[in-house]
Order: structure tokens, then sequence, then C-alpha cells
């Protein structure tokens, strides 16, 4: 299957839904397609609501595509693919609908930070969590501030340095990653349905007001996130991060 972005309207409730056959790792054009359309979706009238979720019923998001992480050549070219991530949680945090996220599978790097960024999230017990990017060099300089903001300090530091290990989605609910874990797909999306259709029923104005206490703080990081995406764009060319990224040449 290809990879797509698309969006599904039913009841005020916007259901997003991104996929990628390599366990959702998803490159630049995706990523891009993907802010534009919880973008959109914000300003649409029609939405109150907005569910995001990944294809599949496995791997909610690999992160990045490695492909393209391989093939940087230049620091520019590195910044412009680490934007990625950051223009996705910048569209989220934005946008003045909540955001529910569903996760229905592991989480790494780029995804835990989606994942950070949604305003309630639900997830299965399959949902464990890494932050892998020291293993190559680089480290999760654009996502943290979505985690850290979720989780503390002390949370996103403890992955980001155990880099080598996935942390149970129980663990990441007592963080505060996840709001509920679920023993099946089919009892989150119960759940996740459920809660959507009883946010459709509040005064929008009132969503929108605490959507922008929920973010207070944050009007720095369009700035912020392009500055972390340009630190990872520079370490990607290191001499470690190059030895590092042959041995996953093909």
């Amino acid at each position: 299957m290809d990879a797509y972005v698309k969006q599904d309207i039913q009841n005020n409730i916007a259901t997003i839904e991104f996929f990628h056959p390599e366990q959702n790792s998803l490159p630049g054009n995706i990523l891009a397609q993907l802010a534009q359309t919880i973008t959109d979706a914000g300003k649409n009238d029609e939405v109150k609501v907005i569910i995001l979720k990944s294809g599949g019923d496995r791997t909610f998001c690999a992160g990045a595509s490695f492909k393209e992480l391989i093939a940087i050549n230049d620091a520019e070219t590195g910044k412009i693919f680490f934007s990625g991530f950051a223009n996705v949680i910048n569209a989220m945090r934005q946008c003045p609908k909540f955001i529910i996220g569903r996760i229905q599978g592991k989480t790494v790097g780029g995804g835990v930070g989606i994942a950070a960024a949604t305003d309630y999230c639900m997830a299965t017990q399959s949902a464990s969590i890494k932050l892998s990017e020291l293993n190559v060099g680089i480290g999760p300089f654009v996502v943290s501030p979505a985690i850290e903001r979720k989780m503390g300090v002390s949370a996103m530091s403890q992955i980001a340095i155990d880099a080598n290990n996935f942390y149970e989605a129980e663990w990441a609910r007592s963080k505060g990653l996840y709001a509920n874990v679920y023993e099946s797909i089919e009892e989150m999306d119960t759940a996740v349905e459920a809660s959507a259709k009883h946010l459709c029923t509040y005064n929008p104005e009132a969503m929108l007001e605490m959507k922008k206490i929920f973010w207070r703080g944050t009007d720095d990081w369009d700035t912020l996130l392009a500055e972390r995406a340009a630190i990872s764009g520079r370490l990607v060319l290191s001499d470690f991060t190059k030895e590092t990224l042959k041995k996953f040449k093909v």
C-alpha cells in the first residue's frame, strides 16, 4: 500500500490518518501533507474535534524516514528534513480544535513528539515508546519541547538518554503522555469515539480558550523548533553520525 494522509469528517469529527508502508516512518512530503491537513481541519467550521491516527495495527509511527536521513549531505537539507516533525507539532499547537491521539502500537522518535502534541491521548498496552536519536549521533532536539511539556524534564531526559530501550505504555501513562491505556485496539477505538462525540457537545469557544491555556508559554516554538532542527541538521553531518549511518546503508 502506498503512503498517504487522508481525512474523513463525520458528525463534526475530523479523523486524520497517516500511513507509510515502512512502519509508518514518515518522509518529508507526508509530514508536509499531515501538517497542512491539521491546519485545514482547524480552519474548517464544520470540524469541532480532531482524531489523529495512523494506518495499520502495529507501529503508530517509527519516526522520520531513515532513507531520507541517510541521504542528507548538507546542513540546509538537514534543517529542512528535521523541520518536518517541527511543522507537524506547530500545526497541532496552533490548531484551535482539541486533537485526540489514537496510538495503537509502538512509537519512536518523532512519533513520540506527535503523541505528546495531542491534547488528549489514548493508547493500547502495545504502545511503548522510545527516543532512539542518540544511537545515530543526533538527539531528539525537535520533539523534546513537546515531550517535556507533557511528561516533564525528568521523564523526557530519561528516555532520551536511555536510547536503546522501549518504555511500556503504562509507564508513559504514569508520566502523563497517555490519558488511558487499553488492552485492545477495539477497546481504545470505542473510547476514542465516545470521547470525540462527547467533546462535540461542548462550547467550541470554551474549548478554544482552554486550548490557549494548555499551550500557554509556547508562542516562541516556531522559532525554537526551527533552531532545534538546525542543530540536528548540523549534527547529522558530523563524522560520528556519518560513520554510524554507514552501518545502515544497503
